[in-house]
């Protein structure tokens, strides 16, 4: 297979996926803390923020190529296989758009600074204590 068949295949896979994400963190039956995982796992993939900026050489995208899996393969396993199943069929019925979602964008810049403010506040915690 060459690279850029990879590549669309993988393309393809990651906005399946996401769609399947957003409909666990939305259906009702989802435990609360595989919604929790999936929230992580879509806020690290749409985020322009990463652990390691993409721009520092072959670092910069495995850890995307490590980190989001994990985190999506802990989501899926956090679920039943026939809720899983469910909403992969949402997701495949009314695929989700990602074009002039400012409400996303807000909620993942208001996750990451909470993320921040909470590795501050324990930073912080032992110097005072």
């Amino acid at each position: 297979m060459k690279i850029k068949q990879r590549l669309e295949a993988l393309g393809l896979w990651a906005k399946r996926t996401i769609g399947t994400l957003y409909y666990l963190t939305i259906h009702p039956e989802t435990p609360k803390l595989a919604k929790v995982v999936a929230i992580i796992a879509l806020a690290y993939a749409l985020s322009p923020i990463d652990l390691v900026p993409d721009f520092i050489p072959i670092l910069g995208y495995l850890d995307d190529l490590i980190i989001l899996p994990l985190l999506v393969g802990l989501a899926i396993k956090l679920v039943p296989q026939n809720l899983f199943q469910v909403c992969e069929a949402e997701a495949q019925e009314h695929p989700v758009s990602l074009k002039k979602q400012w409400g996303a964008a807000v909620f993942i810049i208001l996750f990451w600074l909470v993320i921040i403010g909470l590795i501050l506040k324990t930073i912080l915690a032992g110097f005072g204590g």
